[in-house]
């Protein structure tokens, strides 16, 4: 057997045992989706909270405002 075809073998039977363990998992259940969801809403919230602050607001118009007097 050539050492390539050796190879090839060694892969397949690798595949052959690391699928069963890879398609375990298929997805989440409705409890994973739900608190991935409530994850992402407070983390939304918490940034707009913090966008629409006055100091951070006034530093995003800070920032816009010298982007737009830049001459070239």
């Amino acid at each position: 057997m050539s050492k390539v075809v050796r190879v090839r073998a060694r892969m397949r039977a690798l595949v052959r045992r690391v699928r069963p363990a890879v398609r375990g998992d298929a997805g989440m259940v409705t409890s994973e989706y739900a608190v991935g969801i409530i994850a992402a809403v407070a983390f939304a919230a918490l940034l707009y909270k913090v966008l629409t602050s006055g100091q951070v607001s006034a530093e995003l118009q800070d920032i816009v405002k010298r982007a737009l007097s830049v001459r070239m």
